[in-house]
């Protein structure tokens, strides 16, 4: 999908497809705006959006990436603008095709290096935090409390870690669950996020706080992950109360910071790199530039034999088919549409439908249908062969492309990826997103030059140069590739520069609340 996009065909927009119905406006279109010798834009376009080029009939599709994006609800003249007002989801088959396209992938021989963290279990970290983890929201502001008193002054300058400058820093990782919770899958979600923040290889020490009489304990935990020798543990009604925790956990603290410090970075192979594909606030050039250069980057990653995570299951809706056909085996593809339906009995329990998924920001950007989304979506992962389909939060192996269960909520879906072992994070963005994702750094990339000028404080990669002609796809994701070792090697992110990162947080919250 990443690397045919026509942009010679038409001055003004792009043709993705030559099957296409639809093209996409480079920039803002004016009504008697002409877009092609035949073809006189008969309304306002925003940048983004798009304008029929062929005459599409009342139920007749709307093709765009050369795919069933909806359907007109009513005639659509050429030069119109195709949006909300006269195109809609509707039904049609799918063709999964388990396999079909998969194919053997051209690994390098030589993988290109990182300089990353050696853990003592052999991991590779591309960060070195010090966490505290709170089992329930009633331990948060203990485990707030905790790392506020290692945070650097950005007013004064002090900074409590200065005589350790290999420590990346020490961040709590808080949420609003833990209790007043059913047991059963959603407690099981919950742990399996937690433990997997308690392994993360860019932590060298982790404390979990609890208040003590929380669904959540932190023996069943601890037990019930694996964490028993691994991690420091304590609760508040235990220890005697919020003072006396928070002291003995600042406690714990300072007499690891020395042990933490104690790293050197050193070449490893790119091979070890997981990294979570993430996008948010997209917009209708999403899809043309940012995701599908993030795609070129995610195959050049797998080719240096590492790993890319694509999540969203959501996001996936209308274009699972086109995963599938790439699936390792039948298996692994069957286990992507099992998940589908999940989410459609999910979506109609909670009286809600698959196109809600939505953003107002997203339609304001040009995309007007789920399906639309979702095929830009996918385009992030690439083209390379999907050789597993894992739960939220699940302990991913590669080397390839794994997609993991999660929320389209981006948050929540990093999250997953981040508990899952990602020790590095690409964010697309077209609306303009702030996202960071501590102890995992992440890039943000943005789909449109005008957003990134706007934005340059928060945004790493102009994914827009692509639109100018100024770079291709592939040239763009070589551009990200590169970067990503930068950052995986310790250069800090505008995220990271900004301390995003502890607040984005958010385990995925199952069931009722009681």
């Amino acid at each position: 999908m990443q690397s045919d996009v026509q942009q010679a065909q038409l001055s003004s927009v792009l043709v993705l497809r030559a099957s296409d119905n639809v093209a996409i406006a480079r920039r803002a279109l004016i009504p008697g705006q002409m877009v092609d010798g035949d073809i006189v834009a008969k309304s306002a376009i925003p940048a983004g959006h798009k304008i029929s080029i062929r005459m599409i009939r009342l139920g007749e599709p709307v093709l765009r990436y050369g795919q069933i994006i909806g359907y007109a609800t009513k005639d659509i003249e050429p030069g119109l603008h195709v949006h909300l007002h006269n195109m809609a989801l509707g039904e049609f088959e799918k063709d999964y095709a388990f396999g079909a396209a998969a194919h053997q992938t051209d690994f390098v021989k030589t993988p290109a290096t990182f300089l990353g963290i050696r853990r003592a279990d052999g991991r590779a970290a591309t960060r070195n935090y010090v966490g505290v983890l709170s089992s329930v929201n009633c331990s948060s502001h203990v485990a707030n409390t905790v790392a506020e008193v290692f945070k650097r002054n950005p007013f004064t300058g002090a900074d409590p870690l200065a005589e350790f400058p290999n420590v990346d820093g020490v961040v709590a990782l808080t949420h609003k669950t833990g209790c007043g919770m059913t047991g059963g899958e959603p407690l099981n979600v919950l742990r399996r996020t937690l433990g997997g923040y308690a392994r993360h290889v860019n932590f060298s020490h982790v404390i979990v706080l609890g208040l003590g009489c929380e669904v959540n304990q932190i023996g069943g935990l601890l037990e019930d992950q694996r964490l028993a020798g691994r991690v420091r543990s304590m609760d508040i009604q235990t220890m005697g109360g919020a003072r006396k925790t928070t002291e003995a956990a600042v406690e714990f603290v300072r007499n690891v910071l020395q042990e933490s410090n104690q790293v050197a970075r050193q070449p490893i192979p790119a091979s070890e790199l997981i990294v979570g594909l993430q996008c948010g606030g997209s917009d209708g050039l999403s899809g043309v530039t940012a995701n599908p250069a993030l795609g070129a980057a995610s195959d050049i990653l797998v080719r240096h034999g590492g790993t890319v995570i694509l999540s969203e299951t959501p996001e996936t809706f209308g274009a699972e088919h086109l995963l599938t056909r790439r699936a390792l085996s039948r298996e692994v593809g069957e286990k992507l549409i099992a998940l589908m339906d999940w989410w459609d009995a999910y979506f109609k329990r909670e009286g809600a439908v698959m196109n809600d998924n939505r953003s107002p920001g997203n339609m304001a950007g040009g995309i007007s249908t789920i399906v639309e989304k979702s095929l830009g979506a996918m385009s992030k992962g690439g083209t390379t062969n999907l050789v597993d389909v894992v739960k939220y939060g699940e302990n991913v192996k590669g080397p390839g492309l794994v997609f993991m269960d999660t929320p389209g909520y981006d948050p929540v879906s990093a999250t997953g990826q981040v508990a899952g072992g990602a020790n590095l994070i690409c964010f697309t963005t077209g609306r303009g997103s702030v996202f960071g994702c501590k102890p995992t750094p992440s890039i943000k990339l943005a789909s449109n030059t005008p957003m990134y000028e706007r934005m340059k404080d928060d945004m790493d990669v102009n994914c827009g140069e692509i639109l100018s002609g100024g770079e291709t796809v592939e040239e763009c994701g070589k551009r990200i590739f590169d970067l990503i070792l930068r950052v995986a090697s310790g250069e800090r992110t505008k995220s990271e520069q900004f301390d995003f990162g502890a607040d984005e947080f958010a385990p995925w919250v199952l069931g009722a609340t009681v």
